[in-house]
């Protein structure tokens, strides 16, 4: 679902104390909540978590959605918000026993399968992976989650120039890292060959 319409009225019967209206809502949008909150936290547990807080913060928030803006680059808003949160309580407090991982297949979603078909290979993928945190953030949202510029923009709260920017300088890593490994790639065959 990404009609405006059927957001603004699954959040006016949300907030009338419809919870079935909210649990539609949910469903519409945890795809790409988790979708993002994956690749930001890599994490399972501590990414449960954030998403469990979005949705959280997303219920509080609906009443100062104003129905006339687009819902989705709100949302990633929220789903942004939370996630720098997460990541300056993980900065501040250092774990002294890290989480065990809690398994519970019937929770977690593999996305494996999108990733492969957006991204088409797992070198793509790793190099996405290396981006520094602030490219890798417009990357994800723009080609994974299909994201306009301008979403972004609103989404993260930043000037539609320094996304622009950002996407450019993620591309030119990208590709200066796949120069440096086919050119190192061609000299090791070369010196295989007789």
């Amino acid at each position: 679902m990404n009609h405006p319409s059927e957001y603004a009225r699954l959040i006016s019967l949300t907030l009338a104390g419809n919870r079935d209206a909210f649990g539609e809502l949910y469903e519409a949008t945890i795809k790409d909540v988790y979708n993002t909150v994956y690749f930001l936290i890599r994490e399972p547990s501590d990414a449960e978590d954030v998403i469990q807080e979005i949705y959280i913060q997303l219920y509080r928030s609906l009443e100062k959605f104003d129905v006339s803006r687009p819902f989705r680059p709100w949302l990633m808003g929220v789903v942004m918000r939370q996630i720098q949160a997460h990541r300056r309580k993980s900065w501040t407090h250092m774990r002294i026993i890290k989480k065990a991982e809690q398994i519970d297949q019937a929770v977690v979603y593999d996305i494996s399968s999108e990733v492969v078909n957006k991204l088409s290979n797992q070198s793509l993928l790793e190099s996405v992976d290396r981006l520094p945190y602030k490219l890798k953030l417009v990357v994800i949202l723009h080609y994974m989650n299909d994201y306009t510029q301008e979403e972004i923009a609103a989404t993260l709260e930043i000037p539609l120039g320094t996304v622009k920017s950002r996407i450019h300088a993620a591309l030119q890593k990208m590709r200066k890292k796949q120069k440096i490994s086919i050119l190192a790639m061609g000299k090791v065959e070369g010196q295989n060959e007789f």
